[in-house]
This record gives structure tokens, sequence and C-alpha cells, in this order.
């Protein structure tokens, strides 16, 4: 009879082992970021097509509405690595946050889509319209009020700008309720698929700049360095795949841009989520390497926001991109 509460305990104890184990193995997954845009395909891709396992790596994907919300999670802990706005990293980092940049992802591609009956043929016209956009404060706010509507001779004031996510820009676009939207990725194609609209402007095309990029924080960076590192060879094992087999990418990402197998289109009847997806694919630029020149767009794009008051300096001179860039799996990779 005393046998009994012996075992008992024993079994208390393996439980608790296993319970402790357990901790700790979901203690060890690496929480990777993302937003559900093109821009952070290869995130998506890298999760979907086994690469972080293949590179010995048990990785959570975690998606977020906003790049905001992403940074907080980096900041807070609670998240490893994320896939977003450079943007992001350097208004946090000028605020004391300690974070790294860690290697690029896609460039910009932001295209400016406009109802066709509303007679805008350039980013000029614009003036007195509304248009709809992301957040302030974004990269592609940023990147519209800083570079877009400059060059055209705008301000922000001369039109109406609609700060939400882009499944909303393209809602409204399509309601009739915005003239026009600024818009990456799968959206801009679904919605030209979608409705009577056209693009007049794109601006990979005229100022190329390094739109996303992988954020990591300081303490991750040291405590887990050859996590990081493993998550970067599957992430760009996914941009090769991405850049050479953009059709093959598409079956794994497509489910997550578009929910049904097909999408009803205006003038092509029903087309295949995959085949929708290849082609937003094939208009982007993927790469994991942050080059000498794409480093100086960064820090143009730094000055603009201090120039804008979203990002501020404690001695007010410019926010140094370096600071906040650790390119070493680059340079190790030989990239």
């Amino acid at each position: 009879m005393k046998l009994f509460p012996k075992l008992s305990h024993l079994m208390l104890a393996a439980v608790a082992a296993l319970s402790l184990a357990g901790q700790a193995l979901a203690a060890d997954k690496f929480k990777v970021g993302y937003l559900r845009v093109m821009d952070d395909a290869q995130a998506i891709a890298a999760f979907e097509g086994g690469f972080y396992k293949k590179h010995g790596l048990d990785v959570e994907l975690v998606e977020f509405k906003s790049g905001t919300d992403l940074i907080k999670a980096i900041v807070g802990g609670q998240l490893d690595t994320g896939v977003l706005g450079f943007t992001n990293a350097v208004a946090w980092a000028s605020k004391g946050a300690d974070l790294k940049v860690v290697s690029g992802a896609q460039h910009g591609y932001h295209a400016i889509l406009v109802r066709e009956e509303t007679g805008i043929k350039t980013v000029a016209d614009l003036k007195g319209k509304t248009l709809a956009s992301q957040a302030e404060g974004s990269t592609a706010d940023t990147v519209l009020k800083g570079v877009v509507l400059k060059n055209a001779g705008l301000k922000a004031d001369d039109l109406n700008i609609m700060g939400v996510s882009p499944q909303v820009a393209v809602q409204s676009l399509v309601g009739k309720r915005v003239d026009a939207a600024f818009l990456f990725e799968p959206q801009a194609s679904i919605a030209q698929l979608i409705a009577p609209v056209k693009q007049i402007y794109e601006i990979g095309e005229v100022w190329p700049f390094p739109c996303m990029v992988v954020i990591t924080s300081g303490e991750t960076l040291k405590k887990r360095r050859a996590d990081v590192w493993k998550s970067l060879d599957a992430q760009k094992e996914a941009i090769d795949l991405l850049s050479k087999k953009p059709a093959e990418a598409s079956k794994l990402i497509s489910s997550y841009f578009i929910s049904e197998p097909t999408l009803k289109t205006l003038h092509k009847g029903d087309l295949p989520r995959d085949e929708v997806i290849t082609a937003a694919i094939k208009s982007q630029t993927f790469s994991p390497v942050l080059t000498a020149k794409e480093e100086a767009r960064m820090q143009e794009i730094a000055n603009i926001l201090q120039d804008q008051g979203s990002l501020k300096t404690k001695d007010g001179k410019p926010f140094d991109v370096k600071s906040i860039l650790d390119l070493s799996w680059q340079k190790a990779r030989k990239l």
C-alpha cells in the first residue's frame, strides 16, 4: 500500500518534468512577424516551403495588422524578427529602442491607381482629390509625402489623404469613396483586375529604395544570433524561389492574399489566384542584400522623416542609419 503514494509522487514529478520540457520547447520557438502584403512574401514562403525547418529552426509565423504593432512586439521581446518598413526601426531607435536591421527584403513598389472616370493622368492632377494610403509615419506615407508629392510640386494638404490598410484602400477605390490609392502588391494588381482603375505612377521606377528589411532587437541578436542567421538563410532561399520560380512560389503564398481559388475579374472572367499572385510576384524586386547605395537611400528617407518631424534626435543632428545596421550575416555569406 505504501508503494502507491510513492508512485504518485513519481508520476507527478514526471508530468512536471514533461510540462517544463514543453515550456522549454515553446520558449525555443523562433517567432517571425509579418504583414499580409507581397512585401513580406519571403517570410511567408520560407514558412510554407519548409525552409525554416530545413535550416534547423522551429518558427512560429505571427501576423500583424501594421508595422507599428510589429515593431512594438520586437521592442517588447514578444517577437524575434520581423519583415517591415525600415522607417519603423529608425523612428523607434531614435527614441532609444535597441533595434537592428540585419538584412534587406524587398525594394520599394508603390503604385498610384486612379479611377478612370476621374480623368487623373499625373500625380499633379491629384490636387484637391482624395487618396487612400497607409498610416501616417509608415514607409509608404513617408515616401508619398516626401518624394512622390514633393516631386510633383504638391504638399500633403493639397489633397485629402486617408491613412488606411491596403485592403480598405482597395475597397474604398472600388466603392468610389476615394479618387485614387497608393498601393503595393498584390493589392495593386487585384484592384486593377476587379475595378475600372489604372496605374499612373510607380515609385520603384523613378526612385528605387529598400522598402522592407528584416529587423530584430539588439538583445535577440546577442542571445540568438545563430538562430537569426538561420532565419535569414531560410528567407534567402525563399527569395531565390520568388525571383527564379514565381509560379512555384505563388502556390505557397497565394492563399494568404486571395481566399478563394479564383478571383472574379472585370474583363477576364475568373482567374486562378495562383496566376494573379504569380504576376504580382514578377512585379517585385526581392533581395536580402543591402548595398552601399541602398544604405545612402535609407539615410535620405531618415532625413525626410526628420524634416517631417516624425523623427527627432536628442542633439538635433541627423540620425545616423548606420548605427542600426548589423550586416554581419550578409558579410559572412559573402553576398
